[in-house]
C-alpha cells in the first residue's frame, strides 16, 4: 500500500527557498563588514594623527630638557654658593625636575638639590644612577621609570637624564630626575575617540607614563606591554583594539596610542545596521514561516519516534510500539523501528532463558564439587577409626554424617535457613572433632534474631574445613575455631576465625582468585563463585590473616527470607 505524505524531494525544494533567504542575509552581513572596515580604517588615521602630535610634543620636551641639561652644566662650573642658587632657580622655574645630582666617577653621590627634600643618611639603593648601564653608555642614558628612594618620606615616580660633565674639581656624572606627573601633561591630554588613550613606554616595554597608572600598579588594570614592544611603528589591529605605535627621536621611548574597535559603530554605522536590520527582519519573517510549515511537516513525527525509541531504552520488556506519522520517509523509518523492536525483544526473552540455564547450570555444577568432597573425608575418617577400633566414635560420626547430608539435601533448595546451616556446621564440627580428639576446640556465637534468614547451603563447612586443615593442623597447642553470625545493616555475616598459623596478606588475596581447587578443602573460591552468582559481585568472602595469629575469613550475604527473592537473578 502506497503511504501517503510528502515527499523528501518537496521538502528539499522548500528548503532550497529558505536558503535562498539566507544568502540575502549573508550578502547583507557582508556589506557591513565592508562597511566596518572602513570605519577601522578611517580610526586608524584619526589614531595615526593623534599620535603624530604627541610624538612631536614629545620630541619638542625632551630637546628642552637636552637645551636644560646643558644649561645645568654650566651652572656646575660656578662656584658653589652661586651654583646652589641658580640650581634653586632652575627647579622652581621647572616643577618637572625633581632633582639635580652629581656624582663620582664611581658612582659615589656628591650633590643633591631637591626642593624642600634632604638626602638620607643611608641610602640603600638609588636607582637613578645604574653603574652597568654607565659602563655600556659612556655618552649616558634615559633610565627606566623607577622609584626614588633617596629622600625621607618623599617617594616620586620618576625618569632619569644621566649625562657625563666638567667641573672645576673634575669629570663627574650629572642626573636630572624629571617626575613621570610633569609628563603626563604632555600626554594625558590626548585622547582618541571617546575612550582610547595613549601612554609612553620604552623599547623593553616598562611603563614611562600611562593615564591610568595608580590603577595598574594597583592591579586592577592590566596593559599587554610585552605586546606593544614587540610591535613594529604603525597601526595594528590586535583582537577589539587598535594599536598605534611610534618611537621618538631619542630612540628610547615609545609612544603608543590605544583605541577601542567597538567606538567605530557611530550614529551613521548605526543607521546603516537599522536599515539593513529592517531588510533582513522582513526577509527572516517569511523564512521562518517557511521554517514553521516544514517543522510541522518533519520535526513533529520525528520527534514522536525519538520519543518511543526514549520509551524503549527505558523499559524494552513493556514497550509497546505505536507506529507515528508523517512524511514518506518517516513513515518507513517507523515500520522499520517496529520491527527492530519485535526482533530485539524476541532476542531479550531468548537470552535471559539462556542466561538462567546458565546460572543454574553453573550452581549444579559447582555444587557437585562439594557433596563429593564431604562424604570422601568422612568416609576416609570412620574408615580409620574402625581400623583403630573405635567403633563407639565411628557410629557418632555415621550419625553425625547422616544430619550432615539430610541438610545438605535440602529437598533440592539452593538456599536453606541459617539454622540448618549451623547444624550442618555443627555436624560436621563433631565428626572432625572425632578425628582430632583433643586438638582443638570450637565455639558458636550467633545472633538468634539471623537464624530464619536463607544462605546457600554448605557455605561454613568449607571454611571450617579450611580452618582445620591450614590453620589448626600444623600447630603445636590446642586451636580455637570461633564460628560467628551477626546481622550488620540489611546484610548477614558469617565469620569463621581460627588462632592458626596465619598466612601473608598477598597469600590471602590470592586464595579467591586462584581458580583451581587447592590440594586439601574444597576451596573458598568455590564458595566465593556461588555466593556472587547467586547475590551479585557486592556480596562474598574476604579473608583477613595475621602470620603466626590465625585467620578469619567472612561471608557478606543479603538477608533473603524467601528462595523466590533471588530466583531470577
Amino acid at each position: 500500500m502506497r503511504k501517503k505524505g510528502l515527499s523528501m524531494n518537496l521538502i528539499l525544494v522548500l528548503s532550497l527557498a529558505a536558503v535562498t533567504v539566507s544568502v540575502l542575509v549573508c550578502c547583507c552581513l557582508l556589506f557591513l563588514q565592508t562597511y566596518r572596515r572602513m570605519l577601522i580604517r578611517n580610526a586608524e588615521i584619526t589614531s595615526r594623527q593623534a599620535i603624530a602630535q604627541v610624538s612631536s610634543t614629545m620630541d619638542t620636551y625632551l630637546g628642552n630638557m637636552n637645551g636644560a641639561v646643558d644649561l645645568l652644566r654650566e651652572f656646575l662650573s660656578l662656584p658653589a654658593s652661586k651654583r646652589e642658587e641658580q640650581l634653586e632657580s632652575f627647579l622652581l622655574s621647572r616643577p618637572d625636575v625633581v632633582a639635580v645630582s652629581t656624582y663620582d666617577k664611581d658612582g659615589t653621590m656628591r650633590t643633591c638639590c631637591c626642593l624642600g627634600h634632604e638626602v638620607r643618611d643611608k641610602i640603600l639603593e638609588n636607582l637613578s644612577l645604574d653603574p652597568e648601564k654607565l659602563a655600556a653608555s659612556p655618552e649616558g642614558y634615559l633610565s627606566a621609570p623607577h622609584v626614588m628612594s633617596i629622600f625621607e618620606e618623599y617617594y616620586p615616580w620618576v625618569v632619569t637624564i644621566v649625562t657625563p660633565v666638567e667641573t672645576a674639581s673634575g669629570e663627574c656624572w650629572l642626573a636630572v630626575d624629571l617626575s613621570c606627573t610633569g609628563i603626563s601633561s604632555y600626554v594625558s591630554g590626548v585622547g582618541i575617540g571617546q575612550r582610547g588613550y595613549c601612554f609612553l613606554e620604552d623599547t623593553e616595554g616598562n611603563l614611562v607614563y600611562h593615564p591610568q597608572q595608580q590603577l595598574i600598579y594597583a592591579d586592577l588594570k592590566t596593559e599587554n606591554t610585552a605586546l606593544t614592544a614587540s610591535l613594529p611603528d604603525g597601526t595594528h589591529v590586535e583582537g577589539t583594539l587598535i594599536y598605534t605605535v611610534q618611537t621618538l627621536q631619542n630612540g628610547t621611548w615609545r609612544v603608543v596610542g590605544v583605541s577601542s574597535v567597538q567606538e567605530l559603530i557611530t550614529d551613521g554605522y548605526r543607521d546603516v545596521v537599522r536599515i539593513t536590520g529592517i531588510s533582513a527582519l522582513f526577509l527572516l519573517a517569511a523564512a521562518l514561516v517557511i521554517s514553521l510549515v516544514l517543522s510541522r511537516a518533519v520535526s513533529a513525527p520525528v520527534h514522536d519516534l525519538v520519543l518511543a525509541m526514549r520509551s524503549f531504552e527505558t523499559s524494552a520488556d513493556d514497550f509497546t510500539y505505536v507506529p507515528v506519522t508523517g512524511v514518506r520517509e518517516v513513515q518507513n523509518l517507523s515500520a522499520s523501528f517496529d520491527h527492530m523492536v519485535k526482533k530485539i525483544q524476541a532476542l531479550m526473552a531468548t537470552v535471559r532463558s539462556e542466561e538462567l540455564n546458565l546460572r543454574k547450570t553453573e550452581l549444579k555444577a559447582l555444587q557437585a564439587q562439594i557433596n563429593p568432597h564431604f562424604l570422601y573425608n568422612t568416609l576416609d575418617s570412620i574408615s580409620w577409626m574402625c581400623e583403630q577400633g573405635r567403633n563407639e566414635e565411628a557410629v557418632v560420626m555415621v550419625g553425625a554424617l547422616a544430619r550432615l547430608f539430610r541438610i545438605s539435601i535440602s529437598k533440592g533448595h539452593e538456599l536453606i535457613p541459617i539454622r540448618s546451616e549451623v547444624q550442618h556446621a555443627q555436624s560436621y564440627l563433631q565428626i572432625q572433632s572425632v578425628r582430632y580428639k583433643e586438638q582443638f576446640s570450637y565455639k558458636f556465637d550467633v545472633d538468634e534474631d539471623c537464624l530464619d534468614f536463607l544462605c546457600n547451603k554448605i557455605t561454613l563447612q568449607p571454611l571450617i574445613e579450611n580452618a582445620i586443615y591450614h590453620g589448626i593442623n600444623g600447630l603445636v597447642d590446642e586451636g580455637e575455631i570461633r564460628i560467628g553470625v551477626r546481622a550488620e545493616g540489611e546484610d548477614i555475616l558469617l565469620s569463621v576465625a581460627d588462632n592458626g598459623v596465619g598466612m601473608e596478606p598477598e597469600q590471602a588475596a590470592a586464595i579467591l582468585q586462584d581458580r583451581s581447587d587447592r590440594k586439601s578443602g574444597i576451596g573458598l573460591k568455590n564458595v566465593n563463585d556461588r555466593l556472587k552468582i547467586w547475590f551479585g559481585d557486592r556480596y562474598g568472602l574476604t579473608i583477613s590473616s595475621v602470620p603466626d595469629e590465625g585467620t578469619t575469613v567472612t561471608v557478606r550475604m543479603p538477608k533473603v527470607r524467601e528462595e523466590a527473592e533471588y530466583e531470577k537473578h
